[in-house]
């Protein structure tokens, strides 16, 4: 694979664009590989990624029943942090975080990761006390926050009503290394590199059935036929639960939809991220000048990947009082993502009972900012068969065992 450089662009550039090449390959499925990855999104490429680059696993197949990137990983808000409350949560969201600060240097492919700092708006003085307790708490975990007055968050975000009669701003949790990347590019570039290894990326191609011996997996029937791995790894976010019915066994997660939607685009006005939880909303401003909103999961289990009426309603209805200048904006567009939810809404990175089987799912709301961690762990739970010190928690057996990491109660908010 050329590298990407400015030198490579002016040398394109003389000769018309004809030179580039494709950015990963797309060969046949072989009969077998070490580890095949169920899951061709941001979490499954960068589990491939690391697997290739961290432990020398490279005979590995990342199967898609779509397209590259179509899922979760194209249908989120691209937002980054790390500033979760407990201790678990944090270790892994800011070994995201880190891996994303020099992520266009490791894989040579801007993913357009932007610092641009993110607010949590407190809003009630229950939230007041929940964020100043998690400043503390990320001081102890060496995560860099801080709390903010209702002052300096009009100073960072002046087109903000900090004096709204019903939604009022008390202040905010700041992380000034929070921000957003460009979520194609993050699948994209781990893509690029995984085929550089000489990884397989197949594409349409569905899994139909988990094949296993004495109680140890040996494959996926798929659409392209039968394909053997000595390791699998699911990891397929909102249908999960099918997955693992294949393999045998079940879940403890629900699929429900989460939408979004951006604006017409607009002159820069907002340079930060900003969530507004007690209302459900948060926003930033896109590269191209869309004002990027989302708001909570739909309140029923269901697969759609289409935006509704309704969820416009909820989550402008509140967010404008904040934002006034919402009301004034035309939506570009919306959609919707499948998101798996688990009940204490933090993610399973985990064995399963069928042997050599792994499971990465449960991410919720909140996946993209977690990609580059989640595979980092994923990739060594594959490896070495056992999880290292960022998963050893988010096993599945943890609600049996009454050990929840409950990060919807801590922080208010499941993202």
């Amino acid at each position: 694979m050329r590298r990407y450089s400015v030198f490579a662009i002016a040398r394109e550039a003389m000769r018309y664009h004809t030179g580039w090449e494709k950015a990963w390959a797309a060969p046949e499925p072989k009969a077998k590989y070490d580890a095949v990855i169920v899951g061709a999104g941001g979490h499954g490429l960068a589990t491939a990624y690391y697997l290739g680059k961290n432990h020398g696993i490279r005979n590995v197949a990342i199967i898609e029943k779509g397209w590259l990137g179509g899922g979760n990983t194209g249908r989120n808000t691209t937002i980054i942090r790390s500033n979760y409350l407990q201790d678990p949560s944090a270790a892994i969201y800011d070994k995201a975080l880190q891996l994303y600060e020099t992520l266009s240097q490791d894989l040579n492919y801007n993913v357009m990761f932007s610092p641009r700092g993110l607010l949590m708006l407190a809003q009630t003085h229950h939230e007041v006390r929940g964020y100043m307790r998690t400043v503390h708490a990320n001081l102890l975990q060496g995560v860099e926050t801080k709390w903010i007055t209702p002052d300096e968050v009009k100073k960072l975000v002046p087109i903000m009503n900090i004096g709204g009669p019903r939604y009022p701003v008390l202040g905010a949790l700041y992380q000034p290394r929070g921000g957003t990347g460009r979520h194609d590019a993050v699948a994209w570039g781990y893509a690029r590199a995984c085929s550089d290894m000489g990884m397989h990326i197949i594409q349409n191609c569905e899994v139909k059935g988990v094949r296993s011996e004495n109680g140890v997996v040996t494959g996926v029937d798929t659409t392209k036929g039968f394909i053997g791995c000595s390791k699998l790894g699911m990891v397929v976010a909102g249908h999960s639960g099918q997955l693992a019915e294949m393999a045998g066994f079940r879940l403890p997660i629900e699929a429900v939809a989460l939408q979004a939607l951006v604006s017409e685009p607009i002159k820069p006005c907002m340079d930060v991220v900003v969530m507004a939880n007690t209302v459900h909303g948060y926003m930033s401003q896109s590269d191209k000048g869309e004002m990027v909103i989302g708001g909570g999961t739909d309140g029923f289990n269901n697969y759609t990947q289409r935006g509704s009426w309704h969820h416009i309603e909820e989550t402008l209805r509140a967010l404008v009082e904040t934002f006034p200048m919402l009301s004034r904006l035309k939506m570009l567009r919306q959609w919707g993502g499948i998101v798996d939810m688990t009940g204490d809404r933090s993610p399973l990175i985990s064995k399963t009972p069928l042997g050599n089987c792994f499971i990465n799912c449960g991410w919720g709301t909140g996946g993209f900012k977690a990609i580059p961690g989640s595979g980092w762990a994923m990739a060594e739970l594959m490896a070495k068969g056992e999880p290292g010190p960022l998963a050893a928690e988010f096993n599945m057996w943890r609600f049996k065992e009454g050990k929840f990491i409950d990060e919807s109660v801590a922080a208010g908010v499941a993202h």
